[in-house]
């Protein structure tokens, strides 16, 4: 398994998306470019200019027509996925964590930070309608005073977000009323990311608590826990089979106290049902700070704290495997 090297950032990486037919891929990196790649050669389509400072998320809508991005320079922006173009620009009072279009691609929600004086906001966005793009007035704007959104994605449907926080909580916020329709509290440490599954009936967290939960994403019961030794950063589920991949390493600043090989910065893939390791890919020079599943689940991409992107595709004789039960 040979990887494909993007190299496209100064800085390390803080996510990675692709879009619905895997094509492309997103990368967004803590300088200010965000950048577009063809997965298939890791060639690099283009630029978005724009962010005057690192940014922390990006999302694609489901046609790929726009591209949403969040940033530490206090603003989330809209972008036209072909031509580059910024579409706009939501200014917020702190740095913007999260970001996601529901499933329509309608409707944007986007987190910010709790720094500087200001507390953390979850603010929807209807792009239907230009006013509350001119006037930066979100349709809904739910406070969350108690701990910091680290981590959202939109549950199905788009009825509501499902968010992790910096206490290690998870909460459902309705899309309509913005209340909490639900609310676990599986992790003790905070939680670093959660992707959904592709037809979005399970969610997968991380946690600094170094284990990587598996949830039903409407009644966010608990279904699987996959522990490993350090934080675990990312966490992603398989399309096809039923195989998850976890990315971590220890905290960035204290990378430089261990050789590679104990800094254990190898992508590591857990068996779904079992909860086993199965396998382990090395290649980053530092923490893996996101995964990705391919969406036809024959490669994954991982972005490291090195800024190096890796995209993989499998073997065949991975997808003859079966555990042995």
């Amino acid at each position: 398994m040979k990887p494909i090297l993007l190299q496209g950032h100064e800085r390390s990486i803080t996510q990675i998306k692709y879009n619905r037919e895997g094509d492309l891929l997103f990368s967004v990196a803590k300088d200010q470019f965000v950048n577009v790649w063809y997965s298939v050669n890791g060639e690099r389509l283009g630029t978005y200019n724009g962010h005057t400072g690192a940014v922390w998320c990006v999302d694609v809508d489901w046609d790929t027509k726009h591209v949403l991005t969040g940033s530490a320079d206090n603003s989330c922006r809209l972008w036209d996925c072909e031509t580059g173009k910024q579409l706009a620009v939501l200014d917020t009072n702190s740095a913007v964590r999260t970001c996601g279009f529901d499933f329509s691609g309608n409707i944007i929600m986007f987190s910010t930070d709790k720094q500087m004086g200001y507390q953390c906001y979850l603010n929807f966005f209807d792009l239907r309608d230009p006013q509350q793009i001119e006037d930066n007035q979100p349709y809904l704007s739910v406070p969350c005073s108690e701990s910091k959104i680290t981590s959202a994605v939109w549950g199905p449907l788009g009825e509501f977000v499902i968010a992790g926080h910096e206490n290690g909580e998870i909460n459902q916020f309705s899309a309509k009323s913005g209340e909490i329709l639900k609310k676990i509290k599986e992790h003790t440490k905070q939680i670093n990311d959660i992707q959904t599954s592709l037809d979005l009936t399970m969610v997968i967290t991380a946690s600094k608590d170094s284990t990587a939960k598996l949830f039903d994403s409407s009644s966010l019961e608990h279904i699987k826990t996959f522990k490993t030794e350090r934080p675990v950063n990312s966490a992603a589920i398989s399309p096809i089979m039923d195989h998850v991949v976890v990315g971590g390493g220890q905290e960035a600043m204290e990378v430089t106290t261990t050789s590679t090989r104990i800094g254990k910065f190898e992508a590591r893939f857990f068996h779904a049902a079992y909860e086993e390791e199965f396998g382990r890919v090395k290649g980053h020079f530092g923490p893996i700070n996101c995964v990705e599943f391919h969406p036809d689940g024959k490669s994954y991409s991982s972005g490291g704290e090195d800024g190096y992107v890796r995209i993989h595709y499998f073997d065949p004789q991975y997808f003859d495997f079966e555990l042995e039960a």
